[in-house]
């Protein structure tokens, strides 16, 4: 756990060396979601919410196997495996944030991109491995030379190159 508090406190430091600020913190609700989420996870949405230009909230952590049985069934996720299930660690691995424009929430793309370069700058300061739903061809963000949304459109035409449909899950990060 020291390692994770000197990483926070190397990008705390590097973000005040840079004179910018820090607009938007989670709220006690989107707090209230990380609970039971993987430390390293949590620690990279902290760090994601201090540098993103686009606000957001986390709209889902943990779930139960009938929370996620539920969601198989309205096809609103793909997967009795998901990483928002309890892992072996007896942590979740994944998060659902949702982009705020002052306080109304929206699923417009191009917020996710900017929330998920915002991930990737988080996941690089901690040395954190995280996939991102909409580049699930990038199994570690960190890795990729690009912005976020450049990410997304690769996905995006390497699943219509081999014939089948993209499955863009933009709000959805997990811990690799």
């Amino acid at each position: 756990m020291k390692w994770l508090f000197a990483k926070i406190a190397d990008a705390v430091n590097a973000q005040k060396k840079r004179k910018t600020k820090m607009a938007y913190k989670l709220s006690s609700r989107s707090k209230s979601r990380l609970e039971g989420v993987h430390p390293k996870l949590v620690a990279v949405v902290e760090r994601a919410i201090e540098i993103t230009e686009v606000d957001f909230g986390v709209i889902q952590g943990v779930r139960t196997i009938e929370e996620q049985k539920e969601l198989v069934a309205k096809g609103a996720s793909q997967t009795m495996k998901s990483m928002h299930l309890p892992q072996e660690d007896g942590h979740g691995h994944a998060v659902d944030l949702m982009a705020y424009i002052g306080s109304r929430g929206s699923w417009e793309l191009n917020l996710y991109d900017n929330i998920a370069d915002a991930v990737k700058q988080a996941a690089e300061e901690l040395d954190v491995r995280i996939r991102w739903g909409a580049a699930w061809h990038i199994d570690d963000i960190r890795t990729w030379n690009g912005t976020m949304e450049e990410a997304m459109n690769e996905y995006v035409d390497l699943r219509r190159s081999q014939g089948r449909r993209p499955f863009i899950d933009a709000p959805h990060f997990e811990l690799r």
